[in-house]
């Protein structure tokens, strides 16, 4: 069958068709109701079905005798340490896991916060909280304290898993320090903390805490427990949230058909492929296809515990891809950005033999045309920017390597997936024609594996996404298609600015700007203007070894905008920083670059390089409790 008969399918009989994809689950109990309504009156899929997501991942595989494949690596270039998993071997560890956590009072339901690094054990803690019916709500490790509370108080965990320490490039981080300040600003009291003590930086113990290594010798392994499809796998609070956080929840029954089916149609991949995504757990990339998807899916999937460049050099993912044989591997394109910055000429890629990768998938940000073809151009494989969001769980759109090869296209995300009903509205929500940029939208019903709630406030859930476009599902991103179908998702609709009555899109002068041969990476923010409301202003970061004068690339950069867009796009300034503030998970923080720029207005020529412009930069980081922990990571 063909993409597009696949996806007419999927939009004309939404039942029907995932009710055929369901029937490749292992339920214990299959759902007759496939789809229908909750208490919220939000669309629910495979209400009365039963299940189990560890079982899944695990013991299924081992039932079908896969339980001597590898489930998982974990590749950490920080610690120099790689070990590997079988099916087998990992569903003990998590069987076991799972009886400690029972042994500390969390059962069904239960909310368990897991606060941990990449590594293994955070993989076991997630499998065990699905194992035994808890809730998990893994926070991003090393995040502030007051970030951390913010979660606590909002999840009202019985239990806490926690870490010692993270590594962050050559830098350790404690957690203990982080985690007591986060308790103690908390009014939620959770019954106790399982410290898991690494070697790097062993905690100082509490009364509260229990050693990880104890824990597990006072269990016994727990077997799987059945749960109801709608209930809730985990909570995932979005990044860079301000005041109360905004937890996703995401249900077990939707999300393991939606995964299992994504591997097979998104990624082409099918059972002992090895599949890497180079995310965090924290995020939810990690979640989806660290853990949960390849595990369905019955691959091998590797942790990796560092960054593409200086753990230990900008070969890192190469030597990650053939010493494990990637085959398909999935990052965000701000790590490439990173590397083409310090290796521009693919040196260090001509040292490794990465012949068993068969393609590459880049999402987070979107994908600069330069960053895209110099991929495409080094690794001789089809380079795919997707699309998708926290809150969908899976790929909205994508070139799909389970259907007929299609060609990509620089800057596009190509193809809504099936199930995703996507379309692009205006103000009135009108559809517009091909190549008009307008909000993008899913027409209701969201497939399966979507966020089905809010945490706590479902009322937040639908003033969030189903009230600006009524019947559809406000995805926040503006964009277009052209008129052979391909999606260009331009960015935020936040993101769009308003230049003496012009509606602009930084995405699209980011695009222009980084074609300059000189620009590595950039970002192009709206800042106040008295005269024409705002002004747009380029942050450059330049490839090593550039060697142009300011004046002169800042021109180029200008002429360059006004022949694409026109002279009416007002773009006259550039800056040149070290750096570019970012999520952990590669996303650029441009609101923090606002504000920045809104409190000091930056003049041409100009750098950020003075200190204490970057103590403001860094002071904004603390002010948004994003939990910055080192001196340069700006």
């Amino acid at each position: 069958m063909n993409y597009a008969t696949e996806y007419a399918r999927s939009l004309a009989d939404p039942v029907g068709f995932w009710q055929e994809q369901a029937a490749l689950v292992d339920w214990y109990r299959a759902p007759r109701q496939i789809l229908s309504q909750d208490t919220n009156g939000n669309d629910a899929w495979y209400a009365d079905g039963q299940l189990n997501s560890a079982y899944l991942a695990l013991d299924y595989h081992i039932q079908q005798g896969r339980g001597a494949q590898l489930a998982l690596i974990y590749d950490s270039p920080v610690t120099r340490t790689i070990r590997r998993y079988t099916y087998t071997e990992l569903r003990d560890q998590v069987a076991l896991f799972a009886g400690a956590l029972v042994n500390q009072g969390v059962g069904k339901g239960d909310r368990v916060i897991i606060y941990m690094p990449m590594i293994p054990e955070a993989v076991i803690a997630m499998l065990a909280c699905a194992r035994i019916g808890a809730v998990h709500s893994v926070v991003f490790g090393g995040f502030a304290a007051p970030e951390l509370a913010s979660r606590i108080d909002d999840a009202t965990p019985k239990l806490i898993v926690a870490a010692s320490c993270g590594i962050e490039f050559a830098t350790v981080i404690p957690y203990k320090p982080l985690l007591d300040k986060a308790l103690s600003l908390a009014r939620h009291q959770v019954d106790g903390c399982i410290i898991l003590q690494r070697d790097e930086a062993p905690a100082t113990m509490a009364s509260r805490d229990i050693d990880w290594l104890d824990a597990v010798k006072a269990a016994q392994p727990h077997d799987c427990v059945s749960v109801n499809a709608n209930d809730p796998l985990y909570i995932l609070y979005t990044s860079g949230t301000t005041g109360k956080p905004k937890g996703v929840v995401r249900d077990n029954g939707g999300h393991a058909v939606a995964l299992r089916y994504s591997m097979r149609a998104v990624y082409g991949v099918e059972a002992g492929d090895v599949f890497w995504a180079a995310s965090d757990v924290g995020w939810v990339v990690g979640h989806s296809y660290i853990v949960y998807a390849p595990l369905f899916a019955g691959c091998t999937t590797i942790l990796f515990e560092g960054k593409p460049v200086r753990t230990p050099d900008a070969g890192t993912f190469w030597r990650v891809i053939e010493e494990h044989r990637v085959k398909v591997f999935f990052t965000a394109p701000t790590g490439f950005r990173a590397i083409r910055k310090e290796d521009p000429d693919s040196l260090l890629l001509r040292q490794y033999d990465i012949s068993s990768l068969q393609a590459l998938f880049v999402a987070g940000e979107r994908t600069d045309p330069p960053t895209y073809e110099w991929l495409r151009q080094t690794l001789q494989v089809p380079v795919i920017d997707h699309w998708w969001q926290t809150e969908t769980g899976w790929p909205v759109a994508s070139n799909l390597r389970g259907f007929e090869d299609r060609p990509t296209r620089a800057g596009s995300a190509s193809f809504p997936v099936p199930g995703f009903a996507v379309q692009i509205l205006d103000e009135d929500h009108t559809p517009l024609a091909a190549s008009k940029e307008g909000d993008v939208v899913i027409r209701l019903p969201l497939p399966p594996g979507c966020m089905t709630t809010v945490w706590g406030d479902h009322q937040r859930f639908r003033d969030a996404y189903l009230v600006q476009h009524p019947g559809c599902y406000h995805t926040g991103d503006g964009g277009y298609m052209d008129a052979d179908g391909y999606l260009y998702i331009m960015g935020r609709t936040d993101d769009v600015i308003n230049v003496a009555g012009h509606r602009l899109s930084t995405g699209e002068m980011e695009e222009i700007v980084a074609a300059h041969p000189a620009v590595a990476e950039c970002a192009v923010v709206g800042i106040e203007d008295r005269d024409k409301g705002q002004l747009p202003v380029g942050l450059l970061l330049l490839k090593d070894g550039v060697d142009i004068p300011f004046e002169q690339l800042e021109a180029e950069l200008v002429a360059m905008v006004r022949k694409a867009i026109g002279a009416f796009a007002n773009f006259k300034r550039a800056v040149v920083v070290r750096r570019l503030p970012k999520t952990r998970s590669g996303k650029i923080l441009r609101q923090i670059i606002r504000k920045i720029a809104d409190d000091k207005p930056f003049t041409a020529p100009a750098t950020i390089d003075d200190p204490l412009i970057l103590d403001e930069i860094r002071e904004v980081f603390l002010q948004q409790q994003i939990g910055l922990v080192a001196e340069d990571k700006v």
